[in-house]
């Protein structure tokens, strides 16, 4: 099953680069968990001074679950990298609960 990525770029247009990058990071998701229906992350610049000011959010979609994950950064690659890393985390940790159950 092929997961669905949206990448919403809020008040801005991310570049192609920027785009691919999003969609290689967020489908090595899949092989945590072979169920991830669809994937939305959001890229946008925060109206401040500061450095960090890249947002990347993302959210997947899987049965019965949903994974959220926020990260600032100073660059959208970095926001994204540690977005995709937690998302990551909490899938593994929900794994580990269902086998502690089971």
């Amino acid at each position: 099953m092929h997961m669905q990525v949206q990448i919403h770029s809020v008040h801005f247009d991310a570049d192609q680069r920027l785009l691919t990058f999003v969609e290689n990071k967020v489908s090595k998701l899949s092989t945590f968990h072979d169920q991830i229906i669809n994937c939305e992350v959001f890229l946008r610049i925060e109206k401040n001074d500061a450095k960090e000011n890249k947002l990347a959010e993302a959210k997947i979609h899987v049965p019965g679950a949903d994974f959220f994950a926020k990260r600032r950064s100073s660059s959208f690659e970095a926001s994204v990298d540690e977005a995709v890393e937690a998302i990551r985390r909490q899938i593994l940790k929900q794994k580990k609960a269902r086998t502690a159950v089971a």
